[in-house]
């Protein structure tokens, strides 16, 4: 299935609920907020009413709570996004990708070291 791509502020909640395991309520998706990246009430929820318009969450009422649980799965969105970059960005080359987090000083031993591991067990 095809998703649309995520606005920054959309994908900041979406996290917060993939991360989470379960559905969540509002309030609870604010307190998961970084610090300084506190948004008012009517701004989350216009979030979370622009994701269930996108087919993104599933909101069901439980007392006089909203909780909203996710219809996408992590995994399935960053596969496709991931894919989208490597199109759009690196002539679908993985070496191109990686190459240029390399020489950007982005990727540290430790990052490089879990890769070949990877790439080793497939």
């Amino acid at each position: 299935m095809k998703y649309k791509t995520l606005p920054n502020s959309e994908l900041e909640l979406m996290v917060i609920i993939w991360k989470a395991g379960r559905p969540l309520t509002r309030m609870e998706i604010e307190e998961q907020l970084p610090k300084e990246r506190q948004l008012s009430k009517t701004t989350v929820l216009s979030f979370l009413s622009r994701l269930e318009e996108k087919g993104f969450v599933r909101t069901e009422k439980r007392g006089r709570n909203n909780y909203y649980f996710p219809l996408v799965e992590a995994k399935d969105y960053r596969r496709q996004e991931g894919s989208s970059v490597l199109k759009k960005l690196y002539d679908n080359s993985v070496k191109k990708f990686v190459a240029s987090l390399y020489d950007g000083k982005e990727l540290s031993k430790d990052q490089i070291e879990e890769l070949k591991d990877y790439l080793n067990s497939l």
